[in-house]
């Protein structure tokens, strides 16, 4: 009598999701463990659990949205590639991605996909990055290649002007946060950031306090 022959279980694919809305998190949960390569071993509502979490879960590939309480996604990148060198890291994000990709591929990560985008990219993205290759939007790479080939980009929004961190506290500021409540909320001194308000200031060509808060809440809309 033949003896059966076993197939071997392929290994599901472990990902960490990171993101500030629970019903987002849960559709996220059920899209991804629909497919029969992927499970989610963790998730975190914050860049400080996220880092807490993470160690014990071992995931291969976090999936990270830009705009979380406390540090923000791209903080919360560079600190998990400084620490998890070996994890890869997918940005799911509301922001647009001319501002931020690129962005997010300095800081560490290896994919950025929009969350209006169909679900089919959604899972080609994360497939992609998880055999460690760079997923962006077609119209995206087409403008980077030619940035590239051109040695030089076109000019981009006012707000490229701004480092990560400048960005961040622009984006709080629109939020209607204090410079006290700024420093709680990112963990630095409230001298520091009245010094990024000077530079941001500086950078815009802003005459003044007032003046930076009415930017800040003018382009509210652009999703700073």
């Amino acid at each position: 009598m033949a003896k059966s022959v076993v197939e071997p279980v392929e290994e599901k694919r472990r990902i960490f999701l990171i993101d500030d809305h629970a019903v987002l998190r849960d559709g996220l949960r059920r899209l991804l463990e629909a497919e029969s390569d992927f499970c989610i071993c963790g998730e975190a509502e914050n860049s400080r659990k996220a880092f807490d979490r993470i160690e014990a879960a071992s995931p291969e590939l976090a999936i990270v949205d830009i705009s979380l309480p406390g540090p923000s996604g791209i903080e919360l990148i560079k600190g998990l590639k400084a620490r998890f060198p070996a994890l890869r890291v997918l940005v799911l994000s509301m922001h647009d991605e001319s501002l931020y990709a690129e962005r997010a591929l300095r800081a560490g990560a290896k994919g950025y996909v929009m969350k209006q985008t169909p679900t089919e990219y959604l899972l080609t993205a994360v497939r992609r990055v998880l055999k460690d290759e760079i997923y962006l939007s077609q119209p995206l790479s087409s403008q980077l290649l030619g940035a590239l080939v051109c040695q030089k980009s076109k000019p981009g929004p006012i707000l490229k002007k701004l480092s990560d961190r400048e960005l961040e506290i622009v984006r709080l500021i629109g939020k209607g946060f204090t410079t006290g409540e700024i420093a709680r909320e990112l963990a630095i001194s409230g001298k520091t950031v009245e010094s990024h308000r000077g530079n941001i200031r500086r950078k815009l060509n802003l005459r003044s306090g007032p003046e930076l808060v009415r930017f800040a809440l003018a382009h509210a809309e652009d999703r700073v």
